[in-house]
């Protein structure tokens, strides 16, 4: 079932599936909610699955003014209190899960558990940090799926696309940010990502209640690449509590 919720000047689209326990799906820059078309079937067996569009995103139009990290928080934070009508597992690839790593910062009482996937914290993570923001590329290679479902027509993706390589030009958050994310979070990425294997472990070290999982021979498509993979790691964190580890060394109890 699709419909829309008001958040500011944003009037963000979602779908809905499945019943149980809420579970947010937000997709990452410059693509929508059908990222997750491999991974909502399986999720929605065991959970009520959201799936919003950021604002300038899918079916979601876009506003004036530059896109930024806190004006995605805000739409997310809104979509949390007025669609969900309360605390949810929040799942984000990319810059999706940057903006749930946010909103978990400002409004922790709104998540229970994070799944973070291919999604660093700062600008250091980036594994190609050089790498040009080519509109033309991105029009030629996503031009088309946006044109399919954007209610601001084809033309509009070079404007989105240049406001999204702004909001890269950004530094987002400090290793010290993240280190209060006290909620339990499984943190993902694909051995061959964009975001580094450094990066992902200082953010798991970081984290006082993180879990890592490096998805073998994939890339930032990952949720795409390997699916099933993906959809067993994550509804293994989700629907199970943390084992009681054998030799536990980052998890051992703090001497008394």
């Amino acid at each position: 079932m699709a419909d829309y919720v008001t958040a500011g000047p944003a009037r963000t689209w979602y779908e809905r599936y499945g019943a149980g326990d809420p579970l947010v799906l937000l997709h990452g820059g410059m693509v929508d909610a059908r990222w997750f078309e491999p991974n909502v079937g399986p999720l929605a067996e065991r959970f009520t699955v959201y799936t919003p569009d950021l604002r300038a995103h899918g079916h979601t139009a876009d506003v004036e003014g530059p896109l930024t990290f806190e004006a995605f928080t805000d739409d997310m934070i809104t979509f949390l209190e007025q669609v969900v009508d309360g605390p949810a597992d929040v799942l984000g690839h990319s810059v999706g899960a940057f903006v749930w790593l946010q909103v978990a910062l400002r409004r922790p009482e709104l998540v229970n558990r994070l799944v973070l996937i291919s999604g660093g914290f700062s600008k250091e993570g980036e594994a190609v940090p050089d790498a040009p923001w080519d509109v033309d590329l991105l029009e030629q290679f996503l031009g088309p799926s946006y044109a399919e479902v954007s209610p601001d027509g084809a033309e509009h993706f070079r404007v989105v696309a240049t406001k999204m390589g702004e909001l890269a030009k950004r530094e987002p958050l400090a290793p010290a940010d993240v280190a209060n994310v006290a909620h339990r979070t499984l943190l993902m990425v694909a051995d061959d990502d964009i975001v580094t294997l450094p990066h992902m472990v200082q953010m798991y070290d970081a984290m006082p209640n993180a879990e890592l999982a490096v998805v073998p021979g994939t890339s930032h498509f990952l949720t795409q690449e390997k699916p099933d993979l993906v959809n067993a790691l994550v509804l293994d964190f989700l629907t199970k509590n943390p084992v009681p580890t054998v030799a536990p060394v980052r998890r051992a109890p703090a001497a008394g």
